[in-house]
Formats: C-alpha cells, sequence, structure tokens
C-alpha cells in the first residue's frame, strides 16, 4: 500500500479549508484518512498553515509522498527541507496577526466608555453644540458707559446717513400709496 500525504478539501464553495491528511494513495480526496497531521486555509490574510511538524518528519521518514501542493506548503514550513537536509530549513511562513481576545477587546471598550461624558451622545448635532458652548461661556457685563472717540463718532454718522435714504424711499412709497387710493379729482375739459 503506498501512502500519500494530500489535502481534504473542506468549507464552502468560495471559501476553502483543507486538512493536511496521511491517507492511501488510491482513496478519494475525502475519504477516510490514516492520520491529520495539520491545516491549511488559503482565504486568511497570509494564508494559514498548521503542521505537526514531528509527525511530518516521521511520515516522510517511512516513505509517503506528499503530493505538489503539499509539496509546495511543506516547503513554506521548511518541514521539507529538513526531511530531506537541504538548508532553509526555517522556511518562509509568514506569521499570524495576533488576534485579540473578544473578552479583553470588550472589556477595554468598556472602560473607554466609561471614560466618555455621561451627558448623552457621543456626538452633539450642531445646534445642541452652539448651545452647549453659550451656556458654559462666561457671561461678560458692561458696567461702565464707554465714551466714543472721533473715529467711532464718524461711523456712527456715516451709519446713520447710510440710513436716512432708505427712510426716505419709504416716505415716498408710502406717499404714492397713498395718491393711488385716493379718488381721482374730475377735471371738466373744455
Amino acid at each position: 500500500m503506498s501512502v500519500k500525504i494530500k489535502l481534504m478539501r473542506l468549507g464552502k464553495i468560495r471559501t476553502p479549508h483543507f486538512r493536511i491528511v496521511i491517507a492511501d494513495s488510491r482513496s478519494a480526496r475525502n475519504s477516510k484518512a490514516i492520520e491529520e497531521i495539520g491545516r491549511y486555509s488559503p482565504a486568511a490574510e497570509p494564508s494559514l498553515i498548521e503542521v505537526n511538524s514531528e509527525r511530518v518528519q516521521y511520515w516522510l521518514g517511512v516513505g509517503a509522498q506528499p503530493t505538489e501542493a503539499v509539496t509546495a506548503l511543506l516547503k513554506i514550513t521548511g518541514d521539507y527541507q529538513k526531511a530531506n537536509g537541504m538548508s532553509g530549513s526555517e522556511g518562509t511562513l509568514k506569521p499570524q496577526p495576533v488576534k485579540i481576545d473578544k473578552r479583553v477587546a470588550y472589556e477595554a471598550a468598556v472602560k473607554e466608555a466609561m471614560n466618555e461624558p455621561a451627558d448623552g451622545a457621543t456626538t452633539l448635532k450642531k445646534k445642541a453644540a452652539e448651545r452647549l458652548a453659550a451656556k458654559n461661556a462666561p457671561v461678560v457685563e458692561e458696567s461702565a458707559p464707554t465714551t466714543q472717540t472721533p473715529a467711532t463718532e464718524e461711523s456712527a454718522v456715516v451709519e446713520q446717513t447710510a440710513s436716512e435714504p432708505v427712510v426716505q424711499e419709504a416716505e415716498v412709497a408710502a406717499q404714492t400709496e397713498a395718491v393711488e387710493q385716493s379718488p381721482a379729482e374730475e377735471t371738466p375739459q373744455a
């Protein structure tokens, strides 16, 4: 009986996961295996490759032949080079990112939420923010009357003359309305 080290496919249609197994070479891809020695998940970034190096060394030592795909994976982990006495037995496997425990992440989020103000939403609407700023702003009271300097007197005169034409225009408009509303006197024509 010839023994192969091959991949057993698991997972959904577009999310494959593989087990690295020892099986009879005549058996089907997903049939019963002799031993499971690792797993491979290509969907993760970087790809997840976990191999029991001790068992791989044993099976390669007794003559199990890896398939092409498994040979490529074993070269990445460095187990193929180690079994054949070649250099590069450290492999080129990229480390997986450290997963944060869900409980630790939750507790950190709770602590962060405790440090935030308890007066409502984290971001205020524009009007609410303006009201809060006005409420917290110190009130400045004018206690002494201000004296006008010549520069401010001139600006007051300019403002007054600028508003006079508006007043005059309003008076003219009121007079024209009064004339239009009064009954027109009929003058006899000769």
